[in-house]
């Protein structure tokens, strides 16, 4: 089945907002893993606003799933990540204002650059993604840069979904079948969601993991956090 990676930014987001430790971050992530998910997500920016840079180090022993730290490689991202050696690092180019992710890499235009970045990381042991929109230029621009994988940036898919959703699709099953020949893994996130995700899986082949946080968690909140990893879950298998 695709592998489910929850993002527990908005977890750190909702303890930031009052100070102290609840919700409690560590504990979350334990919990996340023990209902069945198989990996964690975390996205730390310079200003930590949401998952502190402490945090990454302290969920370290704590993740025994696949650990994902995303974020754009600046000097602290990159010294954190060589450290910590998470399972995956997922490379994305937000700018330090952004509220969230709003754009993937160009691959053709910063190949070099992000060449050297994947090659340390993978020197280290590290499994490498980048994070790109539905293009196909860009796919074929990430499979030279060496990156073990890509993250399809799928906001364009969530927003479609409703009207089209199968034209929505499209351009993901177009990416994802090029990437799996260009011997690339295929991971999804961005505004991923129960109504969206399953038609998204069904439909999108080579498809490994999916990183999903924000949707997630505002589904917990009325449903509760077991019961939603175990939908996502069951819409994620084969």
């Amino acid at each position: 089945m695709t592998k489910l990676s929850v993002n527990i930014n908005k977890i750190a987001t909702l303890r930031n907002a009052r100070g102290g430790n609840m919700p409690n971050v560590l504990k979350v992530a334990e919990d996340v893993q023990s209902f069945g998910a198989q990996g964690v997500t975390i996205h730390p920016r310079p200003d930590e606003r949401h998952i502190r840079y402490q945090d990454a180090y302290d969920l370290k022993p704590i993740v025994t799933t696949e650990y994902n730290i995303e974020g754009n490689p600046i000097e602290k991202f990159m010294d954190m990540v060589l450290e910590l050696k998470p399972t995956q690092v997922t490379l994305v180019p937000d700018a330090v204002d952004a509220i969230t992710s709003n754009a993937g890499w160009d691959t053709v235009k910063h190949q070099s650059y992000l060449s050297e970045l994947i090659s340390e990381f993978k020197n280290n042991g590290i499994r490498t993604s980048i994070f790109v929109d539905p293009n196909l230029d860009m796919v074929e621009g990430a499979a030279h840069t060496g990156t073990d994988r890509i993250e399809l940036y799928t906001e364009a898919y969530a927003k479609a979904y409703a009207k089209d959703n199968k034209k929505a699709v499209q351009p993901y099953i177009e990416c994802a079948h090029l990437a799996h020949q260009l011997d690339l893994g295929v991971n999804a996130g961005h505004d991923l969601s129960l109504k969206n995700i399953e038609f998204f899986k069904n439909n999108v082949p080579h498809l490994q993991e999916v990183s999903i946080g924000h949707a997630l968690i505002c589904e917990a909140i009325y449903q509760g956090l077991e019961s939603v990893i175990n939908q996502y879950l069951e819409k994620l298998k084969q």
